[in-house]
């Protein structure tokens, strides 16, 4: 069979609107310049003595907990008294995450 006069302006047509997809994404639109974020200076001092405050805090929690042998800080909550300590402790923790030198 004979090819279709057509055939020839399809793929004129095609190459044609392949070039305009190239020309498109070869001139992406100019990008707004990010702006970069301050550096964050140090950070405060009460912040350091609060991190370690509360890291000591939750280590004597504990070890009072175990040397009364559950009678003080809280008698009444029995072992969750190792909770608390742990709880308190990991705060401080925590809290070295966000500190800056």
């Amino acid at each position: 069979m004979p090819d279709s006069p057509d055939k020839p302006e399809t793929e004129a047509r095609a190459s044609k609107s392949a070039d305009k997809v190239l020309k498109k994404s070869s001139n992406p639109k100019p990008r707004k310049k990010k702006r970069t974020p301050k550096p964050a200076g140090p950070t405060p001092q009460w912040y350091k003595y609060l991190m370690f405050g509360l890291m000591v805090v939750g280590l004597l929690w504990i070890i009072a907990f175990y040397i009364t042998q559950g009678l003080f800080p809280v008698p009444a909550i029995g072992n969750w008294n190792i909770l608390i300590g742990f709880g308190i402790a990991i705060i401080g923790f925590l809290m070295t995450l966000r500190w800056r030198g």
